[in-house]
């Protein structure tokens, strides 16, 4: 199995493909599987699938979701086995996590005698675009799921530990985009226009202020404004610009918060400079919450195999995975996968030894009832 999952991965690091383009990564997870007689469940996805394991026992309906896709960034890792594609890169061990699930299924598939219940593989597109689940949830696949399991590669961990933690481990995820309209003018006479780039400056500046002023300290929370964009000259006073961003929350009511107050002091403060402000808000996946009782038996199992259980890292990122949580309760469990680089860098790569040991580690907490 060490060898075979050792092809697996390098197989899938060599082929990156982004986020709903992964038809050969979906082609190659098919045959792997079929090879081995797992179960392949007909769904309409243009990319990814979902592969059944079913046991020979009463037990739960549970499912693991690995996400398949990869990131727009040129590889500098040198690997022997890196991407064969410029520009294309497994930077955020979404290989890893195929491989760890192609891994669960096969063993899965060989101890159906002593499986309880029911597993689904989830071979998720399009995590990186942040509504990828929603692929899968729109169709009934994941109805009758009683449990919700993700992982994700950590280089912040060695080979061999296990993050883990009750509670909210991810933020909510929504974006912003702000338009302030002004009067466009001659450079030289702005007293004859009403300038938006001031008026932008400030609602920039004013943004701040939810955080500092509205949320309570305790609270996770954060705005960054990550474009602003205005004319096209030197001389010229343009009549728009635009202001664009993401607002990070633990806190349900934090996220509601946030929105309101955008609005509020994006359109008051442009009034302020003679301009007017049009946002929109366009939200995301909500903040991902471990079950309590799912994080400490994952922990348990964890103890048992020898691996390292530290709290997992709590993170203002965010992830898709939340979406299935909103339907049953879930675990997000991060792997080790030694210390280098971090994700979405052009020199992030994964310790093949956490390859098959994940792949045990996985299969052992789907066994369990």
């Amino acid at each position: 199995m060490k060898k075979k999952l050792q092809e697996i991965f390098e197989w899938f690091h060599r082929n990156p493909e982004l986020s709903y383009e992964e038809y050969r990564t979906t082609q190659q997870i098919r045959r792997i599987l079929e090879e081995a007689g797992v179960e392949i469940l007909p769904l309409s996805l243009e990319t990814g699938l979902v592969a059944v394991i079913r046991g020979k026992k009463e037990g739960p309906v549970q499912a693991l979701r690995c996400d398949i896709d990869a990131l727009p960034i040129l590889e500098e890792s040198g690997l022997s086995y890196a991407s064969e594609t410029p520009g294309r890169m497994h930077a955020c061990g979404h290989d890893f996590h195929i491989t760890a699930g192609i891994g669960a299924a096969l063993r899965l598939q060989e101890r159906r005698e002593e499986l309880a219940g029911t597993v689904k593989i989830l071979f998720q597109p399009g995590e990186e675009s942040s509504l990828g689940a929603l692929k899968l949830l729109e169709t009934d696949v994941c109805d009758d799921v009683e449990r919700f399991w993700g992982l994700h590669a950590d280089p912040t961990n060695e080979a061999g530990v296990i993050g883990l933690r009750p509670g909210y481990v991810s933020a909510a995820v929504d974006r912003f985009l702000i338009t302030i309209k002004g009067i466009g003018c001659h450079g030289a006479h702005p007293d004859d226009g009403a300038d938006p780039i001031p008026a932008a400056c400030a609602v920039v500046q004013a943004l701040q202020t939810i955080v500092t002023r509205n949320v309570n300290a305790f609270h996770p929370a954060l705005i960054s404004v990550t474009r602003i964009e205005a004319g096209n000259t030197w001389n010229v006073i343009p009549e728009t610009a635009e202001l664009e961003g993401t607002v990070r929350t633990m806190d349900r009511a934090d996220r509601k918060l946030f929105e309101e107050k955008l609005s509020l002091i994006a359109e008051r403060t442009a009034q302020a400079y003679g301009a007017q402000a049009q946002v929109q808000w366009i939200p995301g996946p909500p903040a991902v919450v471990n079950d309590e009782k799912m994080a400490e038996y994952a922990a348990d199992v964890a103890r048992r195999l020898g691996f390292v259980v530290v709290p997992e890292e709590q993170s203002l990122g965010g992830d898709d995975f939340s979406f299935y949580e909103e339907k049953a309760p879930g675990c997000y469990i991060k792997i080790g996968t030694g210390k280098g680089q971090l994700i979405h860098q052009p020199g992030f790569a994964v310790d093949e030894s956490v390859l098959e040991p994940t792949a045990v580690y996985l299969t052992e907490v789907l066994m369990g009832d």
